[in-house]
């Protein structure tokens, strides 16, 4: 099978459209699919287009959606905050993407229950967020969207947990923020993990020693190393998505 796999499209459908054509995507008349490392929305302003277009590939089971940490965030403003948005709510972008999704005019006077019954209604809500894994797996490869469940040290750097795959709940929420670059370093997987969630120019620059984070000379192509695979290109910032083509 042959695997499109991109990561922290934040809302960027355009950018994400233009990755998926110049990877051939659209055109490949062999059997593939589409992986998606979660955090699709909540950075660019086209989360209906990008809603659509899951939706689309959903019906015609060409995708795989994994689950990412703004996808947590976007359930807990419509759940256990009842649509009362928190500061980092809006400085991470959820509820301008609940906002985008629900049509509701922020300038007006938001009840905020019917905000978040709204919001709930949404197909982002009800089909694409159930339909989210914590993981796929093939034999070459695990896909996530921040890193497997492992034990955060205080140095920053992570312990590897060789039972992973049996971790509850509250271990893929924290892992979700992982940035797997760092957690890699000490990793013992016999796969090769692919995700997102942290820039690549983190790892260029911290272990390949190229170019910095956000200067001119970052660089957001994916970061290749021992048994990982980066690839959020921080859209919002270099305007970009990577997309990968597996065989597997």
């Amino acid at each position: 099978m042959r695997y499109y796999v991109i990561s922290d499209v934040h809302g960027y459908y355009t950018q994400m459209k233009s990755a998926l054509e110049k990877a051939g995507f659209f055109s490949d008349t062999t059997p593939h699919k589409l992986i998606m490392l979660g955090d699709l929305f909540d950075r660019g302003h086209e989360a209906k287009q990008l809603q659509q277009f899951i939706l689309e590939q959903m019906e015609q089971d060409k995708i795989i959606l994994i689950r990412g940490n703004h996808e947590d965030l976007f359930v807990e403003l419509v759940t256990t905050d009842a649509g009362m948005p928190y500061s980092y709510h809006k400085s991470n972008g959820t509820y301008d993407t609940a906002l985008q999704l629900t049509g509701f005019d922020p300038v007006m006077s938001i009840r905020h229950y019917d905000f978040a019954d709204a919001a709930k209604d949404t197909p982002f809500y009800k089909e694409i967020i159930p339909a989210m894994l914590d993981y796929f797996e093939t034999e070459h490869y695990v896909f996530t969207h921040g890193w497997i469940p492992s034990i955060p040290n205080r140095d920053k750097s992570y312990s590897y947990i060789s039972s992973w795959r049996e971790a509850d709940r509250e271990q893929w929420n924290q892992a979700r923020w992982f940035n797997g670059m760092d957690a890699a370093q000490t990793a013992d997987e016999n796969k090769t993990i692919v995700c997102g969630h942290w820039h690549t120019s983190y790892g260029h620059s911290k272990y390949e020693h190229k170019g910095t984070e956000f200067g001119e000379d970052a660089d957001f192509s994916p970061y290749y190393g021992p048994g990982i695979i980066a690839i959020d290109a921080c859209t919002a910032f270099s305007g970009k998505v990577n997309c990968l083509v597996i065989e597997d």
